[in-house]
């Protein structure tokens, strides 16, 4: 089990934007995630990532908006392993320019169509259209 994070904010206009983060092997578009953090709850460990991977922060929703599944590959030798990822939703209030990982990441901000293109992994798309589309009924600013 893993948490992951789906920083999201809004533009001045009002137009929701994504942000992504390239994998550190592969430099494929995927969002923040990582293994859980001891004594932190699953948002907060969510949270943490979202810093560490992309230099943002803000107020992470303390309800999963769903989960994913991918093959996680451990090493450069090892099989794979399946791995869930419970994701949250963070609302970007602040973007650092430096940040723990930004020399092995890129982070980037996407308007919805454009970031689910860019994904390659259909569960985090899937992820992505429905947190879109209940966005664009029940806004959360």
């Amino acid at each position: 089990m893993q948490y992951g994070a789906l920083p999201y904010r809004f533009t001045p206009s009002g137009a929701l934007e994504l942000m992504l983060v390239t994998s550190r092997e592969t430099k494929r578009w995927i969002i923040p995630k990582g293994w859980p953090i001891k004594g932190r709850r699953p948002a907060k460990s969510a949270a943490i990532e979202a810093y560490e991977e992309a230099g943002v922060r803000g107020a992470i929703g303390a309800k999963s908006i769903g989960a994913f599944f991918y093959e996680k590959r451990m090493d450069s030798i090892s099989p794979t392993v399946p791995c869930k990822v419970r994701v949250f939703p963070l609302n970007v209030t602040q973007q650092d320019a430096v940040w723990p990982e930004a020399d092995q990441r890129r982070a980037q901000w996407f308007e919805p169509a454009a970031a689910l293109d860019a994904l390659a992994d259909a569960g985090i798309q899937q992820l992505i259209s429905l947190f879109v589309a209940t966005i664009a009924s029940h806004p959360l600013k």
